[in-house]
């Protein structure tokens, strides 16, 4: 079986993966993301093609560095209308996140490529749609302050494997799309190409 490495240093995904019984090392991509990101944003490339472009690139990075493993790359994006959002630099960039998505349905759009010895084999970018309830600005900061650092660990400013769930009235998509890692459907194909048991 082939060998299989997470381009990601996520700890989000090193835990989907490992829950799922994966067999698998992780070594990060060494790329500037923002730069790679940069050229695409005044181009009209919609959100869910910036967060495979990304994943590509992760994938196609490790990939080079080692040709005969299966390599897994991931990226997510979320997207209101036609803004991207990207991780909040500081707790008022946080704070902004949410106020902005407050009473609004926003999109994740999690891409995940398998490549190997260089090149493509497979990509998917399963999307969640999330509606947020409104929030009251008081208890956003009240919100904030119970949460702390973890509000920086993440687009939207929240994670709905914890407190991040208050937030919401109503949740279209699957929990691994919304963690960033869209696990049914590369588990699917890692059993296709004989990667894992199945």
């Amino acid at each position: 079986m082939d060998r299989i490495i997470l381009a990601s240093g996520s700890p989000f995904r090193k835990t989907l993966l490992t829950n799922a019984g994966i067999d698998f090392t992780v070594a990060t991509a060494d790329l500037d993301e923002r730069a790679l990101e940069a050229p695409l944003e005044n181009s009209g490339t919609g959100p869910e093609d910036v967060a495979l472009i990304l994943a590509e690139a992760k994938a196609l990075n490790v990939s080079e560095s080692h040709p005969d493993a299966l390599v897994i790359g991931c990226d997510q994006t979320l997207s209101l209308d036609d803004r991207i959002f990207h991780k909040p630099r500081d707790m008022e960039d946080a704070r902004r996140h949410l106020l902005d998505l407050s009473g609004r349905t926003h999109q994740l759009n999690s891409a995940v490529v398998l490549a190997r010895g260089g090149n493509t084999l497979w990509s998917d970018v399963p999307i969640a749609r999330l509606t947020m309830r409104k929030l009251d600005p008081a208890f956003i900061g009240r919100h904030l302050a119970r949460v702390g650092d973890k509000a920086l660990m993440s687009v939207g400013a929240y994670q709905i494997e914890g407190e991040g769930i208050q937030l919401f009235d109503r949740i279209e998509g699957d929990y691994f799309t919304i963690v960033g890692l869209p696990l049914l459907p590369l588990l699917k194909k890692l059993r296709e190409l004989g990667a894992i048991d199945g």
